[in-house]
C-alpha cells in the first residue's frame, strides 16, 4: 500500500506529514480524528511488512510497550493493520532525540546529563518490573523534552520474560555501540544490560565520543566483551566517572542492580558547585499499569550481526 500525506488509517488517523524513516518503517506525524489530537504513527514499510522477523519484531513492541504506562515512557494507543500495511499509533512526542543533542553539543554539562538519566531511570524501572528488558536504549530511542524530561521510545527488540527470542541461535538484537557485553554474548537480558547501556550514553555525554569503536558492528561487539573502558577526560567529576565505570562493568553483578538503584546513586552525586543536578520529576510508583489500547515509538529498527564464534574464549579485560 503507497503510504503519503493524506492517508487516512483504521479509518480514523490521517497522516500529516513524515518525522523520520528507517530501515524497517516510517514514521508521521499524523492526526487522530475521533479524538481531535496530535499522534504520531508507526509505518511498516512493504518490504518489512512481508518479512516474518520483522513482522514479529512490530508484534513485539506494540505487545511490551502497550502494556507500559508512565512520565518517561511514550505513551501507546494503538495498533492495527491497513490494507496489509501494520501500524503503531502513540503519543507525539515534542522534543528531540539525545542523539541529535550529541551531534549538535558533543558533550552535556553534568548536572542536565544526571537528569536527563535520571528520568530514564524511573522509565526503566517500570519496564523492568513489568518483566520487560528494552534491550537498545541509545540516545535515538530517547526523546528529551523542555525540562530535560525525558521519553523512553521503541521496544522493537524488547523481551518479555516470557516470550522467545525474535532470532536464531547465535543472533543477537540491539545496536552494537550500546550492547552489553553479555548480549554480545548471547545471554539473556536483564536490567542490568539496559543500564549498561545507559553507562555508554554517560560516557559519550561527558568525553564526545563512544567508548568503543570500529569497522564493523560485529568488531564493536567484541570490544565490548574483551576491551577495558578508556580512560575518561580528567574534568570530569570523580564521582559522576566512578559511577560511569561502574555502569560498564564487564560483569552484570558489578552494576547496580536496578534502575531505581542507579536513580539514587545518581541523586547522591556531589557534583562541583553550580553542577548540582535538579531532581527529575516525582519517581511514580515503579509497579505497571496495564494500557487500554496498543502500541507505537519513534525510531529506526535495530542493526542484527552474529558475534564471532571465538568472542567468548577470548580472556575478558580486566
Amino acid at each position: 500500500m503507497a503510504i503519503h500525506a493524506g492517508t487516512t488509517l483504521g479509518g480514523r488517523y490521517v497522516l500529516r506529514s513524515m518525522i523520520a524513516v528507517g530501515g524497517m518503517g516510517e514514521v508521521w506525524r499524523g492526526t487522530d480524528a475521533d479524538l481531535d489530537r496530535d499522534v504520531a504513527v508507526k509505518v511498516l514499510k512493504d518490504g518489512a511488512a512481508e518479512n516474518e522477523t520483522f513482522l514479529k519484531r512490530f508484534r513485539n513492541e506494540a505487545k511490551n510497550a502497550a502494556g507500559l504506562i508512565h512520565a518517561n515512557i511514550a505513551q501507546v494507543y494503538d495498533f492495527g493493520e491497513h490494507a496489509g500495511t501494520p501500524y503503531l499509533v502513540m503519543e507525539m512526542v515534542e522534543g528531540e532525540p539525545l542523539s541529535t543533542m550529541l551531534e549538535r553539543e558533543r558533550t552535556l554539562d553534568e548536572a542536565r546529563l544526571v537528569v536527563i538519566l535520571r528520568h530514564t531511570c524511573r522509565g526503566l524501572a517500570v519496564a523492568h518490573e513489568a518483566g520487560v528488558m528494552h534491550r537498545d536504549i541509545k540516545p535515538g530511542n530517547l526523546l528529551v523534552q523542555e525540562g530535560d524530561h525525558v521519553k523512553i521510545t521503541d521496544f522493537g527488540v524488547s523481551r518479555g520474560t516470557d516470550q522467545t527470542t525474535l532470532t536464531a541461535t547465535g543472533m543477537v538484537m540491539g545496536t552494537a555501540q550500546y550492547l552489553a557485553p553479555e548480549l554480545a554474548l548471547g545471554k539473556p537480558a536483564t536490567p542490568q544490560s539496559d543500564l549498561y547501556a545507559m553507562g555508554i550514553i554517560a560516557f559519550e555525554a561527558v568525553a564526545g565520543k563512544r567508548p568503543f569503536t570500529a569497522a564493523s558492528a560485529v568488531d564493536i561487539a567484541i570490544a565490548q566483551v574483551n576491551e577495558p573502558v578508556p580512560a575518561l577526560p580528567a574534568g570530569v567529576s570523580p564521582q559522576l566517572a566512578d559511577l560511569i565505570l561502574r555502569l560498564l562493568e564487564k560483569n552484570p553483578r558489578k552494576r547496580p542492580a536496578t534502575a531505581l538503584e542507579l536513580d539514587r546513586l545518581l541523586a547522591d552525586l556531589d557534583l562541583a558547585p553550580g553542577e548540582r543536578a535538579a531532581p527529575a520529576t516525582p519517581a511514580s510508583s515503579p509497579t505497571p499499569t496495564t494500557a487500554p489500547r496498543r502500541a507505537m515509538p519513534p525510531s529506526i529498527a535495530p542493526r542484527e550481526f552474529r558475534p564471532r564464534p571465538d568472542v567468548s574464549r577470548r580472556r575478558p579485560a580486566r
